[in-house]
C-alpha cells in the first residue's frame, strides 16, 4: 500500500502516510492537564505516521469544552511533556493542535468574563456547561485591534510551550467553527476595520496567526488545518464564489511561510476547490475526507495513490483501533467505536480497545 510508504513532513521522516486526526475526546480535569492516561492514548497509536493532538486551548478564554486539555501554563505544558515523551518511547510523533474556541463556549466554560468572536454575533442554540446543563450560547464580545494582537500572541506562545515540551510540532487549527474559522466566513465575521468585509480581508488574521506561529517554532514545525464549506457551529460558507476568493487568498498568504502541510477536510477532495488550494500551497497535504462517514482503508489508499493527497487524516477507525496501521497492513478486521464513550470521562472507550494480537487476528 502507498499509504504505508514513507513521507517527509516538515523536519520528520514518518514511516507512514497515515495522521491521526485530530479528535475532541475530554479527558483532562478540571486543570485541563493531560494525564498519564492522555499520554498511554496517544502512545497506543503511535504506529501511525503522526498523530494530531485533540484540540488544546492557549488561554483560559479561548477554552471551548469541559474536560478539554489546555497548553496556557506550565503545568498544562508539563502535562504535553508526558504525552511527547510516551509518543517518542513508542517510536511515534506528535504534534499539539492549537484552537481557540472563540464564541464556541460560555463564561461557565471558560471561567473568565466573556467568550470573544470577530463580530458580536451569536450561536443559534444551547452550549453543554459543567454540571451537565444546557445554557444559551452568549453573545460574545467582539475583539478589538489591539486585542487581536493579544489572542494572536497566545497562538504564539502556547506553540513555544509545546516545543519545549517536546512536541514534535503544532498544527494551526482554523476549521470546524472555531475562532480563526469565524474570521474566514462572513456569517460569522462582518468587521468593517482590516479583517472583514472583503475575503482577504477577513483571511488576513489566520495568515498572521500562522505566520506569527511559524516565526516562533520554524515552519516546517507548523502544519495548518482548514474545512471550507465545512458549515458548522454556524459558520456558514455557502457562496462558492465567495468561499475560492477566501481560501485562495488564505493559502496563497501561507503559502511562502513553507509550512509542515496543509490539512484540508472537505467532502469532495478531488473537486476543483481542493485541487486548486493544494496546487496554490506546493507543499505536503493531508486530506481528511471523514466528514459525513469514517474513512476507509480503501479510501484513504486512494487518495494516495491517486495523487489526490501525501498523506490521509483519520479520525475514527483510529480511536477504535490503535493498531490500525497494522490491520490495514493485514486486511485485518476492526473494532467499531463505542459512540457512548467518545467523550469522556475515563479509560472506558478510550485505552481498552483489542489489539489484534488480543483478538487472535
Amino acid at each position: 500500500m502507498q499509504l504505508l510508504t514513507p513521507v517527509t513532513v516538515g523536519l520528520l521522516e514518518l514511516p507512514n502516510r497515515l495522521v491521526m486526526a485530530p479528535m475532541t475526546r475530554l479527558r483532562a480535569g478540571t486543570d485541563a492537564v493531560a494525564t498519564p492516561l492522555i499520554a498511554e492514548y496517544y502512545a497506543q497509536r503511535a504506529t501511525a505516521g503522526l498523530l494530531i493532538t485533540e484540540g488544546t486551548f492557549p488561554s483560559a478564554e479561548s477554552k471551548a469544552y469541559p474536560g478539554q486539555p489546555g497548553i496556557a501554563s506550565e503545568e498544562q505544558a508539563a502535562g504535553w511533556a508526558l504525552v511527547a515523551d510516551a509518543v517518542h518511547a513508542a517510536g511515534g510523533h506528535v504534534f499539539a493542535q492549537l484552537m481557540n474556541g472563540g464564541r464556541v463556549s460560555h463564561p461557565e466554560i471558560t471561567g473568565t468574563a466573556r467568550i470573544v468572536a470577530p463580530s458580536a454575533i451569536a450561536i443559534e442554540g444551547e452550549v453543554r456547561v459543567p454540571g451537565g446543563s444546557k445554557k444559551p450560547y452568549p453573545v460574545p464580545h467582539a475583539l478589538d485591534g489591539a486585542e487581536l494582537e493579544i489572542v494572536r500572541d497566545e497562538f504564539v506562545l502556547a506553540a513555544r510551550r509545546a516545543i519545549a515540551a517536546g512536541l514534535d510540532g503544532v498544527e494551526v487549527h482554523s476549521a470546524n467553527g472555531y475562532l480563526l474559522h469565524q474570521f474566514l466566513s462572513p456569517a460569522s465575521n462582518v468587521r468593517t476595520d482590516g479583517y472583514g468585509g472583503s475575503p482577504a480581508a477577513r483571511a488576513r488574521f489566520v495568515i498572521e496567526v500562522t505566520r506569527a506561529v511559524a516565526a516562533e517554532v520554524g515552519a516546517a514545525r507548523v502544519g495548518l488545518r482548514i474545512s471550507p464549506e465545512r458549515n458548522i457551529q454556524d459558520v456558514w460558507e455557502k457562496d462558492a464564489a465567495d468561499v475560492r476568493a477566501t481560501y485562495e487568498a488564505l493559502v496563497d498568504g501561507v503559502a511562502p511561510l513553507g509550512l509542515a502541510y496543509l490539512s484540508v477536510l472537505h467532502p469532495d477532495l478531488d473537486g476543483s476547490l481542493v485541487r486548486d488550494l493544494r496546487r496554490r500551497f506546493g507543499g505536503v497535504v493531508v486530506a481528511n475526507s471523514g466528514v459525513a462517514s469514517p474513512t476507509t482503508r480503501d479510501e484513504a489508499e486512494t487518495l494516495v495513490s491517486s495523487g489526490v493527497a501525501d498523506a490521509v487524516a483519520v479520525g475514527r477507525a483510529l480511536i477504535a483501533n490503535p493498531d490500525l496501521v497494522a490491520r490495514w497492513r493485514e486486511g485485518a478486521d476492526e473494532n467499531a467505536v463505542d459512540q457512548a464513550s467518545v467523550y469522556g470521562p475515563d479509560a472506558r472507550g478510550y485505552t481498552d480497545y483489542p489489539a489484534l494480537t488480543t483478538v487472535g487476528g
